[in-house]
């Protein structure tokens, strides 16, 4: 087995040093934040007994989902310090002290190369650890804590380059659910969700300092959906979803080009918003449903409803459209797939938001209806990855046709508790979204971090 573990290591070393055979995965959702993975030579179907795994390695608890590049794998955590616990029901507001850390791993080999640890108290539900996945750029990586830390760290060593605070710097007050919004860089900024009076914040990535700040709540948090840059009609804008309206920006100072209110209910506006053409936006929640919006040529451009859910709640037989709670539905060839609210894969017909089909098997929830079950969405050549809340990989193709499963195999266990009751039964879920680079994905839940190879063998090639 240890020959086998350094054949694997050795190839996929080799793999990681050739800049044009594979791809980095250096953010949320990967190089173009788009959820789709580039790269050729992936295998058709799994070997038997599932994908080879080329290392794992333990790590502390989090939701945070890995990021590769440059050959390494960076991903967050979180440990109690002696004698601190969390409560048993994840609704309940944590009272905990304990240290977030940020851990270096070889991505070829899983050797770890550095951590950096500071302290952090945890006041917020759901307090497994950090939500927020690394982003590596221009030799740094920068990450976001559940509780509003921001450090940027030298990528290669793992000092602190710099850090803020948004809750004694800005006066923040955290999430129910921790600060969640993967940053964003654009140029020589990082864009983050911070603060009531300053929801959205442009520091300086090399220095820390703020460029500028940009709306304000009146009622509601912040909420948690990833900020996102995209060109619309011509106009390269900052698009912001928080729980009182969907707003696009000038990346560049901050102002306001547009606002489309919407309410948001437990200030669930989660999911990224997904561009579709020139000049629409698709956005989904978990209460609110879903809506296709487009928007106007010019700086002051007007926001039209093309469709929307027309739902009398969030519950299956209340919902005629789309409800995502985690996942970021993906759109293509005309046609929007995502999870809906209690675990089903729906299609929806893009030009006017009807369903063309619904399964329940993809989530690994046993064939059932099940709240918040969730999969996660990556697009491959012409089929999908899915990563569900077991801890299942799969290979699908998905098509107006229907969801047509070609392999499955386990990866990792859910090791996410939640209690059952007026929501539905007791789970052990696992909610952190995958990186896929170098052929291999790379996966964590609450116990370890694994890479498992995906990669096509040669024609003839025999397995050690």
């Amino acid at each position: 087995m240890p020959l086998v573990r350094s054949v694997l290591a050795l190839c996929l070393s080799a793999l990681v040093a050739g800049p044009l055979m594979a791809d980095d995965w250096p953010q949320w959702l990967g190089e173009k934040r788009d959820a789709v993975w580039r790269e050729t030579g992936i295998l058709e179907r799994f070997p038997a007994g599932g994908p080879k795994v080329l290392w794992r390695e333990k790590i502390g608890g989090g939701y945070a989902g890995p990021a590769v590049a440059h050959g390494k794998v960076y991903v967050t955590d979180r440990l109690l310090d002696k004698g601190e616990s969390d409560p048993a029901n994840p609704f309940t507001s944590a009272r905990s002290t304990g240290r977030e850390r940020i851990l270096c791993f070889d991505a070829a080999s899983g050797k770890e190369l550095w951590k950096y640890a500071y302290p952090c108290k945890y006041t917020i539900s759901y307090p497994a650890g950090p939500r927020a996945t690394p982003v590596i750029h221009d030799g740094k990586v920068y990450t976001l804590g559940a509780m509003g830390d921001l450090y940027c760290l030298d990528a290669d060593k793992g000092t602190k380059v710099w850090s803020r605070s948004f809750i004694k710097d800005y006066k923040a007050r955290p999430p129910m659910w921790g600060f969640a919004a993967h940053p964003l860089i654009d140029g020589d900024n990082i864009i983050c969700l911070v603060a009531q009076d300053a929801v959205v914040v442009a520091f300086d990535r090399h220095t820390g300092e703020e460029k500028w700040r940009s709306l304000k709540m009146e009622n509601a948090q912040i909420g948690y959906a990833p900020p996102v840059i995209y060109t619309l009609n011509g106009k390269r804008q900052l698009i912001i979803w928080h729980p009182e309206a969907v707003v696009g920006l000038d990346p560049a100072t901050g102002k306001q080009l547009w606002s489309h209110e919407w309410s948001i209910g437990a200030n669930m506006s989660i999911p990224t918003p997904r561009q579709v053409g020139e000049d629409k936006l698709f956005v989904t929640g978990f209460y609110c449903g879903c809506q296709l919006l487009k928007i106007g040529p010019g700086d002051s451009p007007s926001v039209d409803v093309v469709w929307k859910s027309n739902s009398r709640g969030e519950q299956p037989k209340q919902t005629d459209k789309l409800h995502c709670v985690m996942n970021t539905p993906t759109i293509k060839d005309g046609y929007i797939y995502g999870v809906c609210s209690y675990g089903e894969l729906r299609c929806l017909d893009l030009k006017d938001g009807k369903r063309v089909w619904t399964n329940l098997t993809a989530t690994g929830t046993g064939n059932k209806y099940v709240r918040w079950g969730n999969a996660f969405l990556v697009e491959q050549a012409d089929r999908f990855f899915l990563f569900n809340e077991k801890g299942e990989l799969i290979i699908a193709r998905l098509t107006p046709k229907g969801y047509e499963e070609i392999d499955k195999a386990k990866v990792l266990a859910p090791t996410g508790s939640l209690p059952g009751g007026k929501f539905g039964d007791a789970r052990m879920v696992l909610w952190s979204h995958p990186a896929f680079a170098y052929r291999s994905m790379f996966a964590r839940n609450d116990n370890e971090i694994v890479a498992v190879s995906l990669a096509a063998e040669p024609k003839g090639a025999r397995r050690p």
